[in-house]
């Protein structure tokens, strides 16, 4: 099985709780991504993805510009051992409901992984 260090992405793009829903949502189209990290790489304060931003902001009506990601961001923030497989991270994907898990090394975060990376690692096995 790949090793999550392969599948998961080293870069973590992250914001303030501050930051608007306009800012976040161009953030993510800038770097094409689905998700930025809300607060400090190493004491996350939620994540914030297109899935809520669609299903929390935008079915709402919620204004753009003066919601702050805080508002609707998901939390608390799930992780993954570096050392578990493609697999476990999946089924902890899919119990959770979520899309992102941050991936830790020793309790420290070394990376971000996405269920999109994931179908790219089970397609390329199947």
């Amino acid at each position: 099985m790949t090793p999550l260090a392969l599948l998961m992405h080293r870069t973590i793009e992250r914001v303030t709780p501050q930051t608007s829903l306009r800012e976040a949502a161009t953030r993510m189209r800038d770097c094409q991504i689905g998700a930025l990290l809300v607060g400090e790489v190493q004491s996350p304060l939620g994540i914030l993805s297109e899935a809520d931003i669609v299903r929390k902001a935008a079915a709402f009506g919620l204004d753009m510009e003066q919601t702050s990601v805080s508002q609707i961001m998901s939390r608390p923030v799930l992780s993954v051992d570096l050392e578990k497989t493609a697999w476990e991270a999946n089924n902890l994907m899919a119990t959770h409901g979520v899309r992102h898990l941050l991936v830790t090394d020793a309790g420290n975060v070394v990376g971000i992984l996405s269920v999109r990376d994931l179908l790219i690692c089970f397609k390329n096995r199947i």
